[in-house]
């Protein structure tokens, strides 16, 4: 083999190019021209889910450090962040209960009272089949009776907790509904009623 001949280490297959750069500073431009910093903030913030400070939300969210920070603080006035003071320094997350309230709200607008009961029958009765099956009361009981390679209990415990959990926004959505259903009989809101029927 001749020097000169490549190597199969000298082939990249998939040399860097400019292009995705392109892409990306192309998306940033087009997202800063589409929104205002508060709503950059406030889009950042929703996906935060750890303590972040308020230089690093700025950077993500393609803002001064002075204006993340001022829209933040307004954010944790308004209940949509949590804070965290770290010695002299302020940390911020999206408010846990934001989310969850965003999703009983979503499940109330996008599903009638007949479809939220019938997914709450559902759900309880599979519930009941886990306990049954198991003799536990809860996937964190059923913990202690699984053997390790067990795979088909595990995989059971991991859906009973998301049964569980979707169970919990199901009937709280229902709850959800009835009280913008009473709510607005008692203040007289029009096309309300319907709405939450």
């Amino acid at each position: 083999m001749d020097q000169s001949d490549p190597q199969v280490s000298d082939i990249d297959p998939f040399p860097e190019t400019d292009a995705q750069s392109n892409v990306n500073d192309t998306a940033e431009q087009e997202w800063k021209a589409a929104t205002t910093a508060f709503e950059r903030v406030d889009a950042v913030l929703g996906r935060t889910t750890e303590w972040q400070s308020a230089s690093e939300i700025a950077n993500r969210a393609r803002v001064s450090e002075p204006t993340a920070r001022k829209h933040l603080v307004a954010l944790a006035d308004s209940g949509h962040a949590s804070t965290n003071q770290t010695g002299n320094a302020t940390q911020f997350r999206r408010d846990p209960d934001r989310r969850r309230l965003e999703r009983v709200q979503q499940l109330a607008d996008e599903h009638s009272r007949p479809e939220l009961e019938r997914a709450i029958r559902e759900m309880k009765t599979r519930v009941r089949e886990f306990e049954d099956e198991y003799g536990a009361t809860s996937p964190e009981e059923l913990v202690d009776g699984l053997e390790p390679d067990d795979e088909a209990g595990w995989n059971d415990r991991s859906r009973w907790k998301t049964t569980r959990r979707n169970l919990a926004f199901a009937k709280t959505a229902l709850s959800f509904k009835e009280t913008r259903l009473v709510d607005a009989m008692s203040t007289g809101e029009d096309g309300a009623v319907e709405k939450n029927a």
